[in-house]
């Protein structure tokens, strides 16, 4: 009967459930974009909401040094005129 108590006990393993990574990554390192450009208003419009207006950092997860480049190149492409200042519903895609 002793035999037959032992070979039913089994362990229990831990079992190999992956935590969630941190898949927040920035747009400008997944698309592999190296130079924010002015010129270049459809990719300066992911950045931007439905009303015009420039998203945050804690949004769009870029770091401090690109978002403030972003900023600059979405402030001159507007002062050209490739994109507007205010909009309702505004969207390129």
């Amino acid at each position: 009967m002793s035999n037959i108590y032992k070979s039913e006990i089994k362990f229990l393993t831990p079992l190999n459930i992956e935590t969630k990574t941190n898949n927040k990554k920035c747009y400008l390192k997944k698309k592999n974009i190296n130079y924010i450009d002015y010129k270049n208003y459809y990719i300066l419009t992911n950045f931007l909401n439905e009303m015009g207006e420039i998203l945050p950092r804690r949004i769009t997860y870029t770091t401090a040094k690109q978002h403030r480049i972003l900023k600059r190149a979405i402030k001159r492409c507007r002062h050209i005129g490739l994109l507007p200042f205010t909009t309702d519903n505004f969207k390129f895609k």
